[in-house]
């Protein structure tokens, strides 16, 4: 059985089935998700998804791409640390920095992804790491926590990977690990410790081969968990195993 560690069954991609492709997961042989939130609203549909199936956990938080188009303010931190008081919110995430699509508020994302750190220690909970085009700046406030987490579907180098994991995170591996061109993820792969590999879909997103330019779901974990096993010359199903170990240990599930 797999566990999606990242999954976002709130997106607007699924209006058309989410409560059947959510339904249907045991049956594709993933019994644990964790759906996280991007700001306030999609944080509360992902509790209510959580409270619908007994397999879904939810994850609340502000991802830095939707600060100022969904109205980060001063009274959104106290929203998030309420809304992570539900007994299902497993994590504070999905938070971060983003520096590919806009980088006119960089030192706003930062304000906001400690202020979150902050937050998530206060309430002893881990972090969903979110890192696009930030890698240093992102290393550097990482080192200033002693907080356990996830730097899900991981992008940057072997070095900040060695890192990472030298200071207890997680690394999580999606789709992209499938795509033929992606030797950097298969290097860092090569030096991740096995306890430290979570696996997720960040569906609808990142679909694998060879369903690349489909919506993904979770039932697509089979070829994130196959190519991880090439790789550590690991079947299918002790990747699934260990995996599943890993993020029930990380999340406390």
């Amino acid at each position: 059985m797999f566990f999606d560690t990242h999954a976002h069954y709130d997106s607007y991609k699924f209006n058309a089935d989410r409560m059947e492709i959510l339904s249907s997961m045991p049956e594709q042989n993933v019994s644990l998700i964790i759906n996280p939130g991007c700001e306030e609203q999609s944080s509360k549909e992902a509790i209510a998804l959580a409270e619908a199936f007994p397999y879904v956990y939810a994850a609340v938080g502000w991802h830095p791409s939707d600060l100022i188009e969904s109205g980060w303010n001063e009274g959104s931190l106290d929203n998030v640390r309420q809304l992570a008081k539900h007994p299902k919110v497993v994590a504070i995430g999905e938070i971060g920095l983003d520096y590919y699509w806009d980088k006119t508020y960089i030192d706003l994302q930062k304000q906001v992804l400690r202020q979150q750190m902050e937050l998530a220690l206060e309430l002893d909970l881990p972090v969903i790491i979110h890192d696009r085009e930030a890698h240093g700046d992102i290393l550097e406030i990482a080192k200033e926590y002693d907080i356990p987490g996830v730097f899900h579907c991981y992008s940057g180098s072997p070095e900040m990977a060695k890192e990472l994991l030298k200071r207890g995170w997680y690394l999580g591996f999606d789709g992209p690990i499938t795509y033929k061109n992606n030797r950097k993820q298969a290097e860092v792969l090569e030096i991740c410790p096995i306890d430290r590999i979570l696996i997720e879909t960040d569906s609808p997103y990142l679909t694998p081969v060879p369903h690349r330019g489909e919506r993904n779901q979770s039932g697509y974990l089979q070829y994130v968990a196959a190519k991880i096993g090439e790789i550590k010359g690991l079947s299918m199903q002790e990747v699934a195993a260990v995996t599943m170990e890993n993020g029930r240990r990380l999340f406390r599930i």
